[in-house]
């Protein structure tokens, strides 16, 4: 048995070499040339720990001196980062006439200028850390936030994966979102500009697209989607403006859709549950589904939804 289960073996490998041969787009060889998944996801939470000291750290220290430790640190990210950019260079054209000892000074030089807008995503950050802890009755303090919050997490991985995304930095920033997708729930596309004072309630489920502007102090409830209108002209759509603008101090309650380019969520507004917009809101409006009439049967007599109060009932959320 052993015998002829080895036999099949070296069949199925040269039935699906065969296979490799027709040149498929999934049939991507170039191993030596790709971005290495496992190592960027290294260097996203090498990053949590250098714009949250104290919160993400080592359990065992080399140096008792914070600088010295810093400096290991971002020697460690920094030549990884290199790496991975110098190996992801090799998949945008532009860069196709260059030797590998330009794409690795062209990466030195993404990484550096990474580097350098840390101070900028950290106070960012700490916007945003504000805005959560304002925003939510069940925070017991930002500790919690920082350590807990699915929310905070895919915030911070988005904005610095924006950072290498504004450096035309391509498939990395792309593969950290997507990292925080899959332990958060939370999409957000790196391209999407987002304000200072971000906030994102539970999170589960959100959506925010390439094309999004998010301006200041904007709230996000678990399942929103911030997307596009429609997409039936598929990749032809690429660079085009397709999902929506918010402008600052505006709140979307959970179960919402606001979809198209040309919609604009205006300053203060407010999107109920549940909501579907594909048109521009005015500022300061707020926006509801009407509720369906509901009965309640039990106890003494019936209750229909018309009789229990009204007040705000259709923005409350979890």
């Amino acid at each position: 048995m052993a015998y002829r289960i080895g036999n099949e073996i070296d069949n199925i490998v040269d039935l699906i070499m065969q296979d490799y041969a027709l040149d498929r787009d999934v049939d991507e060889m170039d191993i030596y040339n790709m971005p290495d998944r496992d190592a960027v996801v290294d260097i996203v939470n090498k990053m949590l720990r250098i714009v949250y000291p104290g919160y993400y750290r080592e359990h065992s220290y080399r140096s008792y001196s914070p600088k010295r430790q810093l400096t290991v640190l971002i020697e460690d990210v920094m030549f990884n980062l290199e790496k991975q950019i110098a190996l992801a260079l090799h998949h945008d054209k532009k860069f196709d006439q260059k030797t590998e000892e330009e794409l690795g000074e062209i990466a030195q030089d993404m990484a550096v200028r990474f580097f350098r807008q840390v101070p900028r995503i950290r106070e960012l950050l700490n916007t945003d850390l504000q805005a959560t802890f304002d925003g939510d009755p069940a925070a017991d303090s930002k500790e919690d936030i920082v350590l807990s919050y699915p929310g905070l997490l895919a915030i911070t991985i988005n904005r610095i994966a924006h950072e290498l995304y504004m450096l035309e930095v391509p498939l990395i920033p792309r593969m950290m979102t997507e990292y925080a997708h899959s332990v958060t729930g939370i999409d957000i596309h790196p391209k999407a500009t987002i304000g200072r004072y971000f906030c994102i309630d539970h999170g589960t489920g959100i959506v925010v697209g390439s094309t999004s502007e998010i301006g200041e102090h904007v709230k996000l409830y678990q399942g929103v989607t911030i997307g596009a209108l429609s997409t039936k002209l598929g990749h032809k759509l690429h660079g085009t403006k397709r999902h929506p603008t918010l402008e600052d101090h505006v709140t979307v309650y959970s179960g919402a859709s606001i979809l198209g380019g040309e919609t604009v969520i205006g300053h203060g507004a407010v999107i109920g549950g549940n909501a579907f917009i594909t048109s521009s809101v005015g500022p300061g409006t707020r926006v509801s589904v009407k509720n369906q009439e509901l009965e309640y049967r039990g106890g003494d007599k019936a209750i229909l939804s018309k009789d229990l109060p009204q007040d705000d009932a259709w923005f409350y959320t979890i």
